[in-house]
């Protein structure tokens, strides 16, 4: 058997630096107290999302990923938070009883879905590959995104227009005068 190249380990040690980026970003997004910790959060993880684009290789959509979700999904939540006013301090009470609950709901949820589609997975026969639809290019994904997935393309703006309306209306009690 021959020793892999390093170029090989190079590569592996990338691809499970992304990966971890990638949940490490998700649990800062979920697991922190402050809204502005949690963008920074989503922002880390959409990265690590970008770079398995990358892995998978499709540039274009890593770069998508970055200037749709990192530059303008989550700017926008920042502008929001910074152009809405400080919350009053609430009483904590005792949310742990309410934390564990969502949490173990959350992961009865995530094994119930795993196992469905470990299962699917499993027991379906799959195809082989005969031929790729397109090269990949840009002008290739320019064509099916207005072509063959336009409703698609269409429901991605409407969501950056939702976020940005929200953003709007988030911030705006904060400028209202007294």
């Amino acid at each position: 058997m021959k020793p892999f190249p390093a170029s090989d380990y190079i590569l592996a040690a990338l691809f499970l630096i992304t990966l971890v980026t990638t949940v490490a970003g998700a649990l800062i997004a979920i697991a922190s107290p402050r809204i502005i910790r949690s963008v920074c959060g989503l922002v880390i993880c959409c990265v690590g999302i970008a770079g398995l684009y990358y892995f998978l290789h499709s540039p274009f959509l890593a770069l998508m990923e970055v200037l749709i979700y990192v530059g303008a999904v989550c700017i926008t939540i920042v502008f929001a938070i910074m152009l809405a006013e400080p919350e009053e301090e609430v009483i904590k009470e005792d949310k742990w009883v309410l934390a564990m609950c969502s949490g173990a709901g959350s992961l009865i949820v995530s094994a119930a879905i795993f196992y469905a589609m470990t299962h699917l997975a499993s027991q379906e026969k799959w195809l082989p590959v005969v031929n790729r639809l397109n090269d990949g290019s840009v002008k290739a994904i320019g064509i099916s995104l207005l072509t063959t997935y336009s409703l698609a393309f269409e429901l991605i703006s409407l969501a950056l227009l939702v976020a940005i309306l929200g953003a709007l209306v988030i911030a705006r009690p904060g400028k209202t005068k007294e």
